[in-house]
This record gives structure tokens, C-alpha cells and sequence, in this order.
């Protein structure tokens, strides 16, 4: 029955995901008789749940409001719902009344970047605020949680502070780099609170309740429950508390400790009841595929004797749960710690003493600060050494990927509890393997035209994983510039070119020179004085990365590709006019690049059709000329563009694209943008 109510309830939260609603009903029939009412019950509570429940902004998306509330970790909490704030620079936590635009959170701009929609809509928030008026301030009152934390961090060093208020309270935005650390460690979970926290603060409560006999289970039940609203319904902790008390209201009942399964399914079940839209929090997905691996591989693996049995167990419990979402970790982030095992057998013991300690610390204040910040040191010492560990990277997995990772989980599994052959299984596992490497092959050839902002980056994928960037935008889109880069998989850059040292095409090239391997770069003239173009020349020569200076007459050859230079020419004065200009082309397709080269220039270069015209400075009115666009005849046009005082891009050249029948394809209206080149 618990199996039938939590598949139930995740079948009438997958609703959310298609107007098909009846065939999860459907999928209910399949049930087993004896549980298909049951199943088919959770689904429709669910269900019903997710009909009742309304968007409160949906008749003000779009105009300019005024809201009032208490805004904490960047939302406002109102009388009407919580909407997330959106404010340059961030307002700190306090009472406001604040006027901006109410806006729908925006999806994911490129690839492997932040979905800001799917995050919002796992935590039940469909609505952001652009503030532009702070109407009124007041200070935020005291609550518990502010003692909590001033006891918390009593007599601790920064560093420590923010660390143990993560693992304590939960609250991460102070960690800055440690966070990354963490991540890069593989032990970006132990942050997040979960079972680990929540069964040593059960263990403690039960431990100090001893003396009330049953009833310290209820009792510790309901300080977890306490617990849970001091720190907030973290989707994680949800799971963790919801299963705890399972634990805590069976031995309260004398019917002993509840399986792991069973627990696991109930509180999927409950959670998913209270809060349905939970289904698409990543934090929720990776807490219960992280334990439903434990629950299903650690129960079947063998048992040693001795210390190697700890370390067995130690070893076995990560890779038990990482075994689940490891495609899910490296959709999400793009690299997997090979360092992991060895980080979760250093950092969790000590872990495991800082948790505990850190809840003892609340009642005791400054009294513990000296163990506490020696504990905190070492723990941060050992996952900076860690972070700096080898990382496997990867790129967005398709859906057909994750379906052939489970497919070749699933014999293992079943090899695991002897309803397979192990020869067979391996074979099963093996063919999804080979099916899945068979998948990358022919391999793409496409461009992208990514979303830097105001500026350009332009991605030439071909064939033979040979990758071409141009251009990479300012210096603060280089975080954006480079998930996008991990996300579609690339590990080196072939080509580099740099059209021009403006700051808004290759000041994010400095980074992308220091992070990358590249094979070649190609600049333009040098620009004497010009501080970018030096720092860019002088980074390459560092890394030993040849240097190219083209202008027109210049050829390259690239795998199957090739750039053919038209100017600059040689007699150029300003900086926009010695852009690099170049076609490159792949089979058939031909694609015009122009930096950012003015009319005057695009006079100059011989006429030839092309599909693809990379518009030059942003669709400003001073390029992109008739004469242009009579001479190459493009199919579409690409704008790399972002928000910008200087009214790119031109309406001009905008219905001058419009009268000669070209696509037009904005990156600050579209984000990232893909073309087929084959």
C-alpha cells in the first residue's frame, strides 16, 4: 500500500508536466488489484489539489504594482502570495512596500544556464517582481531565528560562521566561494539539509528525552516539526522530517522501525499532497533518487569484517546514492568530482561531529565557539585541498540519454537481487552503452549565437567535436558564456577569433583563454595602446597559444570549414572598421561575420551570396547598409543584443532587414540561438 499511494501521488504531480491528465489515470489501472484504488486515490488527491490551486498575480502579470510584505532571501512575502523581488543592487531583508513591474520568471537563456522558471515553480512561486520604487523600509522585527543565528555564530570567524549557519540553519548565502568548493568537492549535498541533519538532531532529541519513555518519540517528532519551521520548508528537509517521523510515530506505537522503502514512498505521498508542485525542485529530485538508491543497492551488497567493513560502508553509501542521479548532477552542473568517494570517506565524520555540534551551540552560545571554529577550519581546509581535485566533465544530457542510463541501470539492479543472470545483465548494460555512444554519431554541425548580453559570442560546432568561438562578450557574462560552453559539451576551443578588443566581444576571452585549452588565436591588426588587445596577447602567450593576425586575403581551413578574411583591409583608421570580417563555410552554408565594421567598410568587400549574417555592432544604424544586404543576400540575420541605452537595435536596420525578406533572430528576445549548418 505505501509502494501504491507514493507512485499515485508522483503520477498526479506528472499532470503538471502535460494536458493529458487521463493518462496518468490510465497508468493507475496498471496497478497491482489489491493496491489500485489505493493508487488510483493518491492520484486523484493530488490531482484535485493541483485543480484547486490558483495563480493570485495572473490578472496583474504585467502592470506596474505596488505590493507590501516582509521580503526575506530575496522574496516578498505578501498577503496575497510571495513573489520574488528582482533589485539591483539586492535589498536587504527588512518590511517593504516596493513598486516595479510584475513579471513571469524568465527559462533558461542558454544552454546550461539558470532556469529561473522551474526553479521558482518547485517552490510553489509563478511571479517576479521588478522593483524600481522603494516606497517604504522598516528594519525587520527580532524572530527566533535571528537569536538562533546570533547564538549560532557567537565568537566565530566569518568563514566558520557562514558554514555552520549553512549546516545548521540552512542558510547558504553567506558561503561565496565555499559553496563552489563544496560543488567542486562533490559534497555540494551535505549543505543542503536533509537526513543526515535531521537523524542526528531525532537521535539527540530522543538521546536528552530518555527519561519520558514512548513518549520522547513524539516529543522529538514534534521538535522536528519546530525545527522545520525555524529554518523554512526546504524541499530536502521536507523529505528527511517527513520520513523521521514515520520512524519516530512507529516506535512511539511499538511497531518497531519502518523500512526504507515504504518510509521513502509515504513521504513522497505526503509531500507531494501538501506541496504537488514539489516535483520540480532539482533539491527534491536528487533527496529522493539519492535514497531510493540506498534503499534498493545497500540492503543486497555483501558485508566485510573489521575496519574494512567502515570502509566499505562509507564508500558503498555514496556510490549507492549517486547511482541515481548521477545523470540528473551532471545534466545540472556539467562535471562529476572524481574526488568524490574520498571526499564524502575524509569530510562526512567530521561532518558528523559539526552538525551535532552546531545544534548544541545554539542553547550554548559563545561557550562552544573554540571547538566549533577548530572543527569549521579543518572542515574547510580539507574540502579546499579536495575542490582542487581532477572533474569529469559532461555536457546537457537529452532524454533519450537518461533513458538509456536507466536502462542500463535497471539489469544491474535486477543482477544485484538475483533475478538476472550477472553475464546477461552486463550484457544489457553493455548494449545501452554502446546504444548511447552510437546516438553521438553523425556528429552536429551547427552555430549558436549565445545570449552574453549586450555584446557577442558567437559557437561553430562541427563535426569531430571541432569548436570555433567568436567573440565571448564583457568580462561579467564570462560565468554565463562558460555554462554554456560546459553544458554543449566543449572541453577545448579549436579556433578562437577575436573580431576587435572592444570590451563587449573579448573581454570574457581573457577567462575563456585561461580555462580553456586552445589550439589558435586569431586577432586583427595590433591595436598599440589598447589595453584588452595587449592583455589578450600577452594571456595567450602565456598559455603557449599561437597567434594569428589576419585581415584581408587570410585563409583557414578548420576540419571540413573554412574562413576566408575580407578585411580589414589594411588602411583602416578607427577601431570598428579594423574589425575582422570573414565568411565561414561548412558544406553548403555560408556564414558572414562583421564584427563590428561600419558602412563605410561593408562598401569594400566583394559581393557573395550567403545564408547566415552575423549583424555587425549590435544592429547599430551606422552598418548593416543596403548595399550590404543587396551585395550578400542573407537568409537570417542574428543580433547579439542585451538591454542597452543606445537603442540597439536600430529600428532602421531592422525594417531595412524586414524590406529585403531576411529572418531576423535576437538574442535579448530569444536567448541562445541555434542553426542547423548541414
Amino acid at each position: 500500500m505505501p509502494y501504491a499511494l507514493g507512485l499515485g501521488a508522483l503520477l498526479g504531480a506528472l499532470t503538471q508536466l502535460s494536458p493529458w491528465w487521463f493518462l496518468g489515470l490510465l497508468a493507475g489501472l496498471l496497478f497491482p488489484h489489491g493496491a489500485r484504488w489505493t493508487g488510483l486515490a493518491a492520484y486523484g488527491l493530488v490531482a484535485l489539489h493541483l485543480n484547486l490551486l490558483q495563480d493570485p498575480w495572473k490578472e496583474q502579470i504585467g502592470q506596474w504594482v505596488r505590493l507590501e510584505g516582509r521580503l526575506q532571501e530575496g522574496f516578498l512575502h505578501t498577503p496575497k502570495g510571495k513573489v520574488y523581488v528582482r533589485h539591483f543592487p539586492p535589498l536587504k531583508e527588512g518590511y517593504y512596500v516596493l513598486e516595479g513591474h510584475l513579471l513571469r520568471p524568465q527559462g533558461r537563456r542558454n544552454p546550461g544556464g539558470f532556469d529561473q522558471r522551474t526553479w521558482l515553480r518547485g517552490l510553489g512561486v509563478s511571479a517576479v517582481l521588478q522593483a524600481r520604487r522603494v516606497v517604504r523600509f522598516e528594519p525587520p522585527r527580532r524572530e527566533p531565528r535571528d537569536w538562533l543565528r546570533g547564538q549560532l555564530t557567537a565568537g566565530l570567524s566569518p568563514p566558520a560562521a557562514a558554514l555552520v549557519a549553512a549546516l545548521t540553519l540552512g542558510e547558504r548565502r553567506d558561503l561565496g566561494s565555499t559553496y563552489e568548493e563544496f560543488q567542486r568537492a562533490g559534497l555540494a549535498h551535505a549543505l543542503a539539509l536533509s537526513g543526515l541533519h535531521v537523524g542526528i538532531l531525532a537521535a539527540f532529541f530522543v538521546l536528552v528525552l530518555y527519561g519520558l519513555g514512548p513518549w520522547r518519540y513524539l516529543t522529538a517528532l514534534g521538535l522536528l516539526l519546530v525545527y522545520l519551521w525555524l529554518v523554512g520548508p526546504q524541499p530536502s528537509l521536507v523529505r528527511a522530517v517527513i520520513m523521521a517521523g514515520l520512524v519516530l510515530l512507529g516506535l512511539f506505537l511499538g511497531r518497531g522501525r519502518v523500512g526504507l522503502l515504504p518510509a521513502l514512498a509515504l513521504a513522497l505521498f505526503t509531500h507531494l499532497s501538501l506541496e504537488p508542485y514539489a516535483i520540480f525542485s532539482l533539491s527534491a529530485q536528487l533527496s529522493y533518487l539519492a535514497v531510493l538508491g540506498i534503499a534498493l543497492v545497500l540492503p543486497h551488497l555483501p558485508r566485510l569484517s573489521g575496519w574494512r567493513q567502515w570502509l566499505w560502508a562509507s564508500l558503498s553509501i555514496t556510490l549507492a546514492a549517486q547511482a541515481l542521479i548521477l545523470p540528473l548532477l551532471l545534466h545540472q552542473f556539467h562535471q562529476l568530482p572524481l574526488v568524490s568517494p574520498l571526499a564524502n570517506l575524509l569530510v562526512l565524520p567530521l561532518l558528523n561531529l559539526l552538525v551535532p555540534l552546531g545544534f548544541l551551540k545554539l542553547l550554548a552560545g559563545s561557550l562552544l565557539a573554540g571547538p566549533t571554529e577548530a572543527l569549521s577550519n579543518l572542515t574547510l581546509g580539507l574540502v579546499g585541498w579536495l575542490s582542487k581535485g581532477p572533474q569529469l566533465r559532461w555536457g546537457e544530457i537529452t532524454p533519450v540519454g537518461f533513458a538509456l542510463y536507466y536502462l542500463g541501470i535497471l539489469p544491474l539492479l535486477l543482477g544485484l537481487y538475483g533475478k538476472v543472470r550477472w553475464p546477461n545483465a552486463l550484457g544489457l548494460t553493455a548494449t545501452a552503452a554502446l546504444v548511447s555512444l552510437a546516438s553521438q554519431y553523425p556528429s552536429r554541425a551547427e552555430l549558436w549565437q549565445l545570449d552574453v548580453g549586450q555584446g557577442d559570442a558567437t559557437l561553430v560546432r562541427l563535426p569531430g567535436r571541432v569548436e570555433i568561438l567568436v567573440d565571448g562578450g564583457r568580462g561579467w557574462a564570462y560565468p554565463n558564456l562558460e555554462r554554456a560552453l560546459r553544458a554543449l559539451g566543449v572541453d577545448d576551443i579549436d579556433l578562437l577569433v577575436a573580431t576587435h578588443p572592444d570590451g563587449d566581444h573579448v573581454e570574457a576571452l581573457l577567462q575563456v583563454v585561461q580555462n580553456f585549452p586552445v589550439g589558435l588565436l586569431v586577432t586583427g591588426p595590433r591595436a598599440t595602446g589598447n589595453p584588452l588587445d595587449e592583455a589578450l596577447r600577452r594571456t595567450a602567450q602565456l598559455r603557449n597559444i599561437p597567434i594569428l593576425e589576419a585581415g584581408a586575403g587570410t585563409q583557414l581551413s578548420v576540419a571540413r570549414a573554412h574562413l576566408r578574411f575580407l578585411g580589414p583591409q589594411g588602411d583602416e583608421t578607427e577601431d570598428n572598421q579594423r574589425s575582422l570580417v570573414f565568411i565561414l563555410q561548412y558544406g553548403q552554408k555560408k556564414a558572414l561575420f562583421t564584427g563590428d565594421a561600419p558602412a563605410s567598410s561593408e562598401a569594400r568587400w566583394p559581393a557573395e551570396k550567403v545564408d547566415i549574417l552575423k549583424v555587425a555592432h549590435h544592429g547599430s544604424e551606422s552598418s548593416t547598409s543596403e548595399t550590404l544586404l543587396v551585395a550578400f543576400q542573407p537568409n537570417t540575420a542574428l543580433i547579439g543584443v542585451g538591454n542597452n541605452p543606445y537603442g540597439h537595435p536600430s529600428r532602421a536596420v531592422l525594417e531595412r532587414l524586414h524590406r529585403y525578406g531576411v529572418e531576423i533572430r535576437r538574442t535579448d528576445l530569444e536567448g541562445a540561438i541555434r542553426i542547423n549548418l548541414r
